[in-house]
């Protein structure tokens, strides 16, 4: 008798086996894949435009000119491996720990100086709408069929279909999906009698038997059902994340920073335990603020610092639980600020800005690619040796993220060909 092991048939059978389908006995081990131990990617959006002068590109006064950074009457720029930096808010503590770990891509032009197209182009690496995220893009390739695969904190991301996203940021709730008939108070009491429950998971397996058995759908619509039925499924998977989640009373706090409120600790908090529950494998990360177009040398030395000591925290914390070896970090904003202060003393919308990447024990870390002037202004750079270069090219997000897709391996899939980056050159920012 021949056996038909597709992925539909062994889902069919999951659905009719003893009646209660995903919700029965039948061993999930029955349709799972092999467990992920590959790269686990996060974003770190800083949302409003980041005065990268005063981080990894920084810039001292030069005569004659207006002032482009205060810090640079008394300081001057400090260098930590071959990272150069502003000797501002909490950047000397960061990058003497951290240098080893980071790659700085200055000189980025966002080709623009509004906010929604900016973000837009440094998240996704191209100007204009219909491209996912790269993390959506990293786990729609990798591990699209894990309950909360991708992770989604606030600003940009955009799945175009490929990818469901998940925001965590009430555990309490996602506690109650995971367990729908258990109340939280203690002791734990069942809402239904366990006969009624089981006659409710009986109709709901019916339900989603059928949508997989259906014979009249497309075949995109049979994937995202089936993809559905396996997310459903792995209920027990959601309940493991719950048993790593803290108390509230152990949640990273909320912090007031420069007069708002952060919850960027208790972002990275819950995404690498989620991370750490195998039920997910990418996030976005978000922190606002960083529109500084008044009193800017007030506010971005706590926004710095509070970022810097959050991206400590994720690092330690990552360590503690076993996956700091498979943690890629990038961040990034909408753009850059003015070179020189406005009349507020503050800055202004400025197309120029930078990533920095980090992650433990690679290659091409400890360095920084791509340059800018005195005044901040982008300069060219050689696709081929990536070294200045008057004829070359200026560095845009789809370079970064084309490398960067390349980098990760997910650039050949037949998803990510679906959003291919066209009329942009190869350039190599991790060999």
């Amino acid at each position: 008798m021949k056996i038909d092991m597709s992925r539909r048939a062994v889902l069919q059978g999951m659905v009719k086996a003893t009646g209660l389908g995903v919700f029965s006995s039948v061993p999930l081990s029955l349709f799972a894949l092999a467990p992920y131990r590959g790269k686990l990617l996060m974003s770190l959006q800083l949302s409003g435009g980041m005065d990268v002068t005063s981080f990894a590109d920084p810039k001292t006064n030069v005569p004659g000119q207006k002032e482009i950074s205060r810090w640079a009457r008394t300081l001057q720029i400090q260098t930590a491996g071959n990272i150069p930096y502003a000797p501002y808010g909490g950047n000397e503590k960061f990058f003497s720990k951290y240098y080893a770990s980071s790659l700085v891509i200055n000189g980025v032009d966002a080709q623009t100086n509004s906010h929604s197209v900016g973000v837009v182009n440094n998240w996704s690496g191209r100007n204009s709408i219909g491209l996912p995220s790269v993390t959506a893009l990293f786990a729609a390739v990798n591990q699209p069929q894990l309950p909360l695969a991708y992770l989604n904190f606030g600003g940009f991301g955009t799945t175009e279909g490929i990818i469901r996203d998940t925001r965590l940021s009430d555990t309490t709730i996602l506690r109650n999906l995971a367990l729908p008939n258990e109340s939280a108070k203690l002791p734990v009491q069942n809402f239904l009698l366990a006969n009624d429950f089981e006659n409710i998971q009986k109709l709901h397996a019916s339900t989603v038997g059928n949508m997989v058995n259906s014979t009249t759908v497309a075949a995109g619509s049979l994937r995202n059902r089936e993809l559905f039925l396996e997310t459903i499924a792995r209920t027990q998977d959601v309940s493991r994340l719950v048993d790593f989640l803290p108390s509230t009373s152990q949640l990273q706090a909320r912090r007031v920073v420069g007069g708002r409120s952060s919850t960027l600790h208790q972002q990275i908090q819950l995404a690498l335990l989620a991370f750490k529950a195998d039920v997910a494998i990418s996030a976005d990360l978000m922190e606002g603020g960083f529109d500084t177009h008044n009193n800017q040398d007030t506010l971005l030395p706590l926004l710095l610092a509070n970022t810097t000591d959050a991206i400590d925290y994720l690092w330690n914390t990552a360590e503690q639980l076993g996956i700091a070896d498979r943690l890629v970090l990038v961040m990034g904003s909408d753009f850059g600020r003015t070179p020189y202060f406005n009349a507020t003393e503050g800055k202004d919308h400025w197309p120029i800005g930078s990533y920095l990447v980090m992650e433990k024990n690679a290659k091409y870390t400890n360095r920084v690619i791509g340059a800018t002037d005195a005044g901040h202004k982008a300069l060219p750079i050689n696709p081929a040796t990536l070294a200045r270069d008057d004829k070359g090219v200026i560095l845009k997000p789809g370079h970064f993220h084309k490398a960067l897709r390349k980098y990760l391996g997910i650039d050949n899939s037949a998803i990510t060909r679906r959003f291919s980056l066209t009329n942009i050159e190869d350039m190599n920012f991790f060999g």
